[in-house]
């Protein structure tokens, strides 16, 4: 069985691009466009690993993670930070907030596929 990635974005160019490069290298992917989308998706089924957008409207990325991270079935879900808004500190504030790692936008395709099956427990990297 693939690993399942949630993509969180609202970009939909962003969120497509993550969506066919994940996918294509062979893992499961839903999409949610916002934190309450994304709350959702994860009641219904917790992903192997979540892509993060930090600037999300409404409740942004760190304050999700953080939330996240306060729950037990979520607590240990690796979560991957992308931001287009790449100041100083972001990196530091997006581990703060519990990421598990951190990219920014454009995303690096090796990077990105690096990063996602480092991250991935064991025996679940790909099918």
């Amino acid at each position: 069985m693939s690993a399942e990635i949630l993509i969180v974005e609202d970009n939909p160019t962003n969120a497509k691009l993550a969506s066919v490069l994940l996918a294509s290298a062979g893992y499961s992917i839903r999409r949610a466009v916002d934190a309450e989308e994304a709350a959702e998706a994860i009641a219904a089924k917790v992903p192997d690993l979540i892509l993060m957008d930090i600037g999300l409207p409404g409740k942004d990325g760190y304050e999700f993670t953080r939330e996240l991270r306060s729950r037990p079935e979520t607590g240990s879900v690796p979560i991957v930070a992308v931001t287009s808004f790449a100041m100083k500190g972001d990196r530091v504030k997006a581990i703060e907030a519990g990421c598990s790692a951190y990219l920014t936008k454009p995303i690096d395709r090796r990077a990105l596929l690096e990063k996602v099956a480092a991250l991935l427990p064991a025996g679940r990297e790909k099918p």
